[in-house]
């Protein structure tokens, strides 16, 4: 992702927890937080040290980012969300875990389904 689609100073990642709603499966919580007059969605990832070394966290974290690249033209412009990973999720592949991504933002209703082609 680029990086004008990245959640990055502390400051916009505790507006998102604090004041955003937050909707979760077994492997992803999702936090969501409406900013209108924006031109694209922006991100936070977060992948704690309980899911495993550096090695695995960040393979998580690309899986992440190569749903969330896929995903782009379905997900709804005027927001910001933070994506946290939980340990189950290491157990996953990339198809599941985008699946998993695809479950959580439809529980949130940042995401048309309708134009998805499930890969």
């Amino acid at each position: 992702m680029k990086k004008e689609y990245r959640v990055k100073s502390e400051k916009d990642f505790q507006r998102v927890f604090h004041e955003g709603k937050s909707v979760a499966n077994r492997q992803l919580v999702l936090y969501v937080y409406p900013k209108k007059n924006q031109s694209h969605f922006r991100v936070g990832l977060s992948v704690g040290k309980k899911i495993g070394n550096a090695v695995e966290r960040n393979q998580i974290k690309r899986y992440l980012r190569q749903g969330l690249l896929e995903l782009k033209n379905s997900i709804h412009p005027d927001i910001d969300f933070i994506l946290i990973a939980r340990p189950d999720i290491k157990e996953k592949n990339m198809i599941q875990i985008k699946k998993s991504m695809i479950h959580v933002m439809n529980l949130a209703r940042i995401i048309d389904v309708g134009g998805l082609d499930e890969k």
